[in-house]
């Protein structure tokens, strides 16, 4: 009964940290610019989980690296800066919403690119989160080219993490997933530092009380929703399963959405009832894994 309350304790946690991403990078977009708050976010993670990174480089094959690296970059790097930029012009809560069908960009990936099976039950899946998808860009209240070109940075960020889903769960079910987060973040360190030097960063004044909210914003960001999530979701897998783990993706959104409505954004009905459908469609696909994450090594 324990173990089961924990389990249960740490999806929580989960859920309110990552849901809370969100309008985390919306707060340090207030005095950065969005490379800027992604760049403080990898730096920040990268740093905390240094530590780790000693033991794992010796973990981990020297041919494998490689794709370590791939990892970082298609599954934190590039997708950081995507969310910070599409937050410059959609709401935290839309992002929120749109990230929850990273799910189903992982098997739609896995299908076309890694032989992966699929089955009718998870076609009917996507296509059910796919409608929601249509409704939620469809009913907001600026639906515009412009807009949508935000909306789909958002896409492609999920896009990315699908692909890197698939690399991990392909080519790295003998590493441990500390180890992997760990390397990859850390040489995500230098390239993060170089964008901050190039974008102006230190030549802010970080005496003003609002370049300051945006500075712990970020690096909060980085440390307690980059990395210390990341030990937490390897945690949850190892003690409750893949299975338990993906659940989190239902609890993202319902934060995002919380935070969203308390920094005075709004969900129309529909935006609501498309929220509903994406979730159902996740839960649908959701129901089988991949066939090589049954033998995935935490």
């Amino acid at each position: 009964m324990f173990n089961k309350w924990a389990n249960w304790l740490v999806f929580s946690l989960l859920s309110i940290i990552w849901g809370s991403s969100f309008i985390l990078m919306k707060d340090g977009l207030k005095a950065f610019t969005p490379y800027q708050v992604a760049s403080l976010r990898m730096l920040s993670a990268g740093l905390i989980l240094l530590p780790f990174a000693y033991k794992a480089f010796k973990l981990i094959p020297t041919k494998k690296m490689g794709l370590v690296v791939l990892s970082g970059i298609l599954g934190n790097f590039i997708p950081a800066y995507l969310f910070c930029i599409a937050e410059t012009q959609i709401d935290s809560s839309l992002a929120g919403i749109l990230n929850s069908l990273t799910p189903m960009f992982t098997i739609i990936v896995g299908v076309l690119f890694f032989n992966v099976q699929t089955n009718k039950v998870k076609i009917i899946g996507m296509i059910i989160g796919f409608i929601g998808l249509s409704f939620l860009l469809a009913s907001g209240k600026d639906v515009s080219f412009h807009n949508l070109s935000y909306a789909a940075l958002v896409l492609l960020a999920t896009l990315f993490y699908g692909i890197n889903v698939n690399i991990v769960g392909r080519y790295m079910q003998n590493m441990g997933s500390l180890n992997i987060a760990s390397v990859a973040f850390v040489f995500l360190i230098i390239p993060s530092i170089c964008v901050l030097f190039f974008t102006g960063y230190f030549d802010y004044q970080f005496s003003d009380p609002i370049v300051m909210r945006s500075l712990l914003a970020s690096i909060l960001l980085g440390i307690v929703g980059t990395s210390i999530a990341t030990i937490l979701f390897y945690y949850l897998v190892k003690r409750a399963g893949i299975l338990f783990g993906s659940l989190v993706t239902y609890g993202i959104p319902v934060i995002a959405v919380a935070w969203g409505f308390f920094d005075g954004e709004f969900l129309n009905i529909i935006q609501v009832a498309s929220l509903g459908l994406i979730l159902i469609g996740v839960y649908i696909v959701n129901r089988g894994k991949f066939d090589f994450f049954k033998k995935s090594s935490i």
